[in-house]
């Protein structure tokens, strides 16, 4: 009966062997991905005729200077002021419905574009033209919405 296996030796390559084997397989991958690497070639040498490269060397040496300058812009109040008021209007347009936030903004859109054209048409409202428009009912919706808007909005503003 054979003995097992308790010893798995594994050939030791010298460093220039170990090399050898990795210029090797270099060589076969650039080989089998010319068309590839051409490419690549055709895109660096692009990138360095119009400076890319340069500027992006140039901003990796000055890499500490630019981050100090970001982040010295960044901190200014303003900015965080702007930062938190996206957060915050995020996380609540996150937490209503994306329907009536859909048909919100679409209402508000065609809302814009009426009141454009109403400008560019340089009328007049009299106070007889408002009372009639109370009738449409377009108006009277949007006057509704409007005021039912502002007393949510009251409500909200007492808490």
């Amino acid at each position: 009966m054979a003995q097992p296996i308790t010893d798995i030796h594994r050939p030791a390559f010298t460093e220039e062997q170990q090399t050898e084997m990795k210029l090797n397989n270099l060589k076969k991958q650039f080989a089998n991905n010319e068309e590839g690497l051409n490419k690549i070639l055709d895109i660096i040498e692009e990138l360095n005729d119009i400076g890319v490269l340069e500027a992006a060397d140039a901003m990796l040496h000055a890499k500490e200077n630019i981050a100090k300058i970001v982040l010295e812009q960044v901190s200014r109040e303003p900015v965080t002021n702007l930062l938190n008021t996206i957060i915050g209007a995020t996380g609540e347009i996150m937490s209503s419905d994306p329907e009536q936030t859909k048909a919100l903004i679409s209402s508000a859109l065609a809302g814009i574009n009426e009141g454009h054209q109403f400008v560019q048409a340089d009328k007049k409202i009299r106070v007889i033209d408002l009372m009639k428009t109370l009738k449409d009912p377009d108006i009277n919706r949007a006057i509704g919405f409007g005021i039912y808007f502002l007393k949510g909005m009251g409500k909200q503003l007492k808490e």
